[in-house]
């Protein structure tokens, strides 16, 4: 059913939307159009608006004296969209499996569905265990202290049948498009210099062997109906929870030199999946995109010494990031240096209306992918053995009701994901502020994507000027808006 401007201006007041209440004079002249160009969604802080579908827009001839304009250029352009999504790491689909069987098929359509749901398309998850889950820490191949196992005889992935694989391989069915990577959080400890899962390094003369480690946990999934788009050889790998003092900051962790990660993968790791002609790329460094080190983090001469090294680089895809020290200009530092490798930004969870803009931040610096951390905690922020505490994610599941609450992030996740399919394009878009910002797509299908955020508490007039039109609208305070046309 096609929905004239009135008619949708009705709807949006009854919803709520924050756009028709804050700037409903701007509107007036569009609404009385019988129908427009550009379709509009909204998600408000206060949820409000969720991912309300207001007034459709047209863009006209005219000139503006608006304070905000964006103004577009299709033809410079920039990355390429490999995916958005989140993580089904060991908390989130141990929360699953505590709801009935229909719920959690709803929930789980609600993620990665890509017509009734928000459409993620790209998923993390763990070799292993991270420090996420309820469950004790393992890996693929644990042994009693003082074994080995250079065989791999005793490698089994029976502890992911849980809860694991049935919820991957039901995410599957909901979208076949998805497309999973995966990160280790440490070796099997009979191959580190700790004999444990927490900290340490693992051994140059179990390369060869944790290599082979990869390949079977590859195949191991695929024999299971899920294909590793890519691996990370390392989360964090700056890391190294052996020496700390206090016990509750042990948890899986496996320390990485530059040289180390470099050596691995070009003499090891990249010949092994070539070898095999497995088609998992590989990703290399998993760690914050600090410019120079900081705390646990190399920064980006970490990234710098395996991509300058001709051996190790001709089998890396691209280079992952996180955000817990740097500035996402630190992708941009990585990507004029590299320009064939492609950015990733593989963990890191953004909240409330800023999160939208940190967001936009990040794929305004080339970053292919996103994925936030941890999907769905109850209301205790379990479970989780590790040590970072976590009050929320997007998705809260209720413990005496086994309800699932679907908090903002989801829906301000959904003004993204939903709009931006891989193979979406950035392209040219006015600079932004941390109060109001931007982000400009083209589609594979031909349609423009453009997200505005406004972090302010007042409503916020803008402009947009796209190949000699104009279009004037406006968004109410602490809000998100995608716009989408043709």
């Amino acid at each position: 059913m096609r929905i004239t401007a009135k008619q949708s201006c009705r709807f949006c007041c009854r919803s709520g939307s924050t756009l028709c209440v804050g700037v409903a004079f701007l509107l007036s002249a569009v609404c009385a159009l019988a129908q427009s160009d550009v379709r509009v969604w909204v998600t408000s802080l206060n949820l409000q608006s969720r991912l309300t579908e207001g007034q459709r827009l047209i863009f006209e001839n005219g000139r503006t004296n608006d304070e905000l304009v964006i103004a577009l250029d299709p033809r410079k352009t920039y990355q390429t969209i490999l995916g958005l999504g989140s993580s089904l790491e060991h908390s989130t689909c141990s929360n699953l499996f505590r709801l009935p069987p229909p719920a959690r098929e709803r929930v789980i359509e609600r993620l990665v569905g890509p017509k009734v749901g928000i459409g993620m398309n790209l998923m993390r998850i763990c070799i292993g265990t991270s420090d996420f889950s309820g469950d004790s820490w393992y890996s693929y191949d644990d042994l009693s202290p003082g074994e080995t196992d250079a065989e791999l005889k005793r490698f089994s992935i029976e502890r992911d049948r849980a809860s694991i694989l049935p919820v991957l391989k039901l995410t599957k069915r909901k979208n076949p498009d998805l497309l999973f990577f995966a990160s280790p959080w440490s070796p099997p400890g009979w191959m580190k210099t700790t004999g444990s899962l927490i900290g340490g390094e693992l051994l140059p003369r179990w390369y060869p062997v944790y290599a082979e480690y990869f390949i079977r946990f590859i195949r191991a999934y695929e024999m299971e109906g899920i294909p590793i788009h890519a691996v990370t050889v390392q989360n964090e790998p700056g890391v190294d929870r052996a020496n700390e003092s206090e016990q509750k900051w042990s948890y899986p962790s496996c320390h990485w030199t530059a040289e180390q990660e470099r050596n691995f993968i070009g003499h090891h790791l990249g010949p092994a999946f070539r070898h095999a002609g497995l088609k998992t790329k590989i990703w290399c460094y998993d760690h914050n995109y600090n410019v120079d080190p900081k705390n646990d983090s190399d920064g980006l001469e970490h990234p710098r010494t395996i991509l300058r090294d001709a051996q190790a680089a001709a089998f890396v895809d691209g280079v992952a990031f996180h955000h817990y020290e740097g500035q996402p200009s630190g992708m941009t530092v990585l990507h004029e240096e590299f320009p064939t490798k492609q950015v990733h930004f593989t963990e890191g969870s953004v909240f409330s209306i800023g999160g939208a803009h940190d967001l936009i931040e990040r794929l305004r610096n080339w970053a292919c992918s996103y994925n936030a951390w941890v999907t769905l905690l109850d209301e205790k922020g379990q479970p989780n053995n590790g040590p970072f505490p976590a009050t929320t994610a997007i998705l809260k599941l209720r413990s005496d009701t086994l309800r699932i609450e679907e908090l903002f992030g989801c829906y301000m996740y959904g003004r993204f994901v939903k709009f931006i399919p891989r193979g979406a394009v950035r392209i040219e878009s006015t600079l932004g502020t941390p109060e109001f910002n931007n982000i400009a797509f083209r589609n594979p299908d031909g349609s423009m994507v453009l997200i505005v955020v406004n972090t302010t508490d007042k409503p916020k007039p803008f402009a947009v000027v796209w190949q000699g039109k104009l279009l004037k609208t406006g968004l109410g305070a602490k809000s998100v808006a995608t716009l989408v046309w043709r």
